[in-house]
C-alpha cells in the first residue's frame, strides 16, 4: 500500500502544481495538459458502494489531478453502457466484462476493457438455508428465481456442469429484479441468482437472519469470470492515450484510498444516493473488497489487469450458456497498453 500511496501523492502534487503553473500564465501549449479534458463515464446500474473506487476519484480530486473533468451518467445494464461507449457518447464505462464478451461475440466495433476493478465476478446464488439449500449441489429439485437480464445465468450451464448438476433438476422461476429479495424473503421461492454483494446484503436489510442465509459464489465453485472493469471507446483511446493512462491511474489511486479508509469511501459513496444507509453500504464494501477486489490474483499481479489464459477459460464458460456469432478472443476483451507497471499496481 505504501508504493501506491507514495507514486500517487507525487502525482497529486504534481497535478497541482500544473494548476497553478497554468493559471498565473507560465503554461507551454501542452495540448492535453493546459486545460482539463473532459470526458463522459457512464454507470451501468444506480450508485452504492460497490462502485466506491469511482465516487472517491471524482470527489476527491484524484481525476483532476489526472487532468480529467467527468460528467457521468446512469444506463439501463451493461449493454447500453456498451452501446454508448461503442457509438461515442460515452469514453468511459463502468460494465460487466461478461457482457462485453457477449458483445464482441457479435459486434465488429472494437470496445475493450483497460482496468478490471472485480477482479472475481460477484455472480452468486443467495439461498435460504430453511429451505434445505447449504451447498450449491442441494439446488437440485428446488426453484431457482431468476431474474431479468442477469447476466450470471450465462454461467450457470457451465456451474452446473462443473458441479455435477443436471440443469433439468432445477425449476428456474422468472422473476423481476425489483421483486427478486422480497419473493425469496417471503419464502416463494427458495434461492435467487444475483451479486454477492447485493441481494445477501439487502436479504439481511430486509430483516433474514445472516445465519440463515447460503451464500453460493460462483467463483468458489469453478466459475472463473472476472467482474466489473472500465471500458473505453477505440476512437477515443488512439486520439488520447494519455488521457486512458490518467483515467487508469486515478482509478488505481482512487482503489488504493477505498481499501484504506472504507468508512471515508461510504461517506463519499452516500452523498451520490438518496436513502442510502451507512450501515449497509459499508458492509457491502467490505463484501466487495473481500470477495471480488482484493484476491489472491490482485495480490500477486497488482491492480486492474487480467490473466490472459484465466480470461480464455472465462470466455469458453460464457460461451455455454450464450451462443457467440465468433468467439471472442482474451486479446479482443482486455488492453493492458493503459496500465502502469505492475510495481505501481501493487497493494503492499
Amino acid at each position: 500500500m505504501r508504493v501506491i500511496r507514495t507514486f500517487f501523492a507525487c502525482r497529486l502534487l504534481a497535478g497541482c502544481l500544473l494548476g497553478l503553473l497554468t493559471g498565473l500564465g507560465a503554461g507551454v501549449g501542452h495540448a492535453e495538459g493546459a486545460h482539463p479534458l473532459t470526458v463522459t463515464l457512464s454507470f451501468d446500474r444506480p450508485i452504492n458502494a460497490g462502485e466506491a473506487p469511482f465516487v472517491v476519484a471524482m470527489t476527491d480530486g484524484l481525476f483532476s489531478a489526472e487532468r480529467l473533468a467527468i460528467i457521468s451518467n446512469m444506463t439501463v445494464g451493461s449493454p447500453e453502457a456498451i452501446a454508448r461507449v461503442a457509438s461515442g457518447a460515452s469514453e468511459f464505462a463502468l460494465v460487466d466484462l461478461n457482457a462485453l464478451i457477449r458483445f464482441r461475440s457479435q459486434n465488429t466495433a472494437p470496445v475493450k476493457a483497460v482496468f478490471v476493478l472485480y477482479n472475481k465476478a460477484p455472480y452468486a446464488i443467495v439461498a435460504r438455508k430453511s429451505r434445505g439449500i447449504h451447498v450449491l449441489a442441494d439446488i437440485a429439485g428446488k426453484t431457482l428465481g431468476v431474474a431479468d437480464g442477469d447476466l450470471s445465468v450465462g454461467l450457470w450451464p457451465a456451474l452446473a456442469r462443473q458441479n455435477g448438476i443436471h440443469l433439468g433438476d432445477v425449476k428456474q422461476s422468472r422473476i423481476s429484479a425489483a421483486v427478486r429479495e422480497p419473493m425469496l424473503s417471503a419464502g416463494q421461492v427458495d434461492a435467487v441468482t444475483g451479486f454477492s454483494f447485493q441481494s445477501a446484503v439487502n436479504l439481511r436489510d430486509r430483516g433474514v437472519p445472516a445465519d440463515d442465509l447460503a451464500v453460493l459464489r460462483f467463483a468458489d465453485y469453478g466459475c472463473e469470470a472476472y467482474g466489473f472493469a472500465v471500458i473505453v471507446n477505440p476512437a477515443f483511446a488512439d486520439k488520447h492515450p494519455d488521457a486512458v493512462k490518467a483515467f487508469v491511474r486515478a482509478m488505481i489511486a482512487a482503489t488504493s484510498l477505498t481499501l484504506r479508509d472504507e468508512g471515508h469511501a461510504v461517506d463519499r459513496v452516500l452523498t451520490r444516493m438518496e436513502d442510502g444507509s451507512r450501515d449497509v453500504e459499508l458492509e457491502r464494501l467490505h463484501t466487495v473488497i473481500r470477495d471480488n477486489i482484493m484476491t489472491d490474483e490482485v495480490n500477486r499481479n497488482g491492480l486492474g489487469g487480467v490473466d490472459p489464459a484465466r480470461l480464455e477459460r472465462s470466455i469458453d464458460q460464457v460461451g455455454e450458456g450464450f451462443k457467440f456469432a465468433k468467439r471472442p478472443s482474451a486479446s479482443d476483451i482486455f488492453d493492458d497498453r493503459f496500465l502502469p507497471p505492475r510495481a505501481d499496481r501493487l497493494i503492499n
